[in-house]
């Protein structure tokens, strides 16, 4: 009688490396992202930059290889670019980006604010509000970043509200794009006052249901972001050198 074959072992499953997305906070990979993604934002290191992994390395106390995995993540979110034979380059910003992604938000996030009416949760909302109106320094671009990174994290929780994960998704990849487009475009103007009206009146509008509203608040706001942005780029001989 012939014997029954032996079950096969399982596979042991290997482990993935841990990717710069997945590292740990506390991570010495997060710990360099964070601080070369501050750094791209805030124009220290200016755009269209040679940047290497050996000089990074050296000046903020990191090995190469935390260094190498942030700037990995940092290209997948398109703010350096590798360049063969000469490592990365800070990606520029030019005037065709701004308004390549202005069109995105205004095709996007009217659409998304629309869906969310009716189903915010108003507290919430207006908890991340008070976040946003905390002032910054016009001088201190860490402030205006600290700043802008909550008024991103409002407008992806509206989207959010939408109930439709890859429209929230799509607008939060386009909102990290334009936080360093928003620095330059603030221009040393603080704008805490207006942003803090514009979302009022889009809670409002949520609160009340009323998707047209909402719709329209958005639209409005990104487009006076818009123009803010462009205006400055095309006075600035020195935000032009990004191009």
């Amino acid at each position: 009688m012939p014997r029954a074959p032996s079950p096969a072992k399982p596979r042991a499953r290997v482990k993935p490396a841990l990717t710069p997305i997945d590292a740990p906070l506390g991570s010495l990979t997060a710990q360099a992202y964070r601080a070369l993604r501050a750094e791209i934002l805030t124009t220290r290191q200016r755009p269209g930059a040679a940047v290497s992994e050996g000089a990074l390395a050296a000046a903020h106390g990191f090995g190469k290889a935390p260094i190498r995995l942030a700037l990995a993540r940092l290209s997948q979110e398109g703010l350096v670019r590798a360049v063969p034979r000469r490592g990365y380059v800070v990606a520029p910003v030019t005037l065709r980006d701004v308004q390549d992604v202005f069109e995105l938000r205004l095709i996007l996030e009217p659409a998304a604010a629309r869906l969310a009416a009716g189903q915010a949760d108003i507290a919430a909302l207006r908890r991340l509000d008070a976040v946003c109106r905390a002032s910054y320094r016009t001088e201190d671009p860490d402030s205006a970043l600290d700043f802008l990174e909550a008024n991103r994290a409002f407008h992806v929780s509206v989207a959010a509200l939408s109930g439709n994960q890859r429209l929230t998704q799509q607008i939060g990849l386009l909102l990290d794009e334009m936080t360093r487009m928003l620095l330059l475009g603030l221009g040393g103007r603080d704008r805490t006052g207006e942003m803090a009206h514009e979302h009022r009146a889009l809670i409002d509008a949520l609160a009340e249901k009323d998707g047209p509203a909402a719709e329209r608040i958005v639209r409005e706001q990104i487009e006076a972001a818009r123009d803010m942005v462009l205006g400055v780029l095309l006075r600035s001989r020195a935000a032009l050198e990004v191009a």
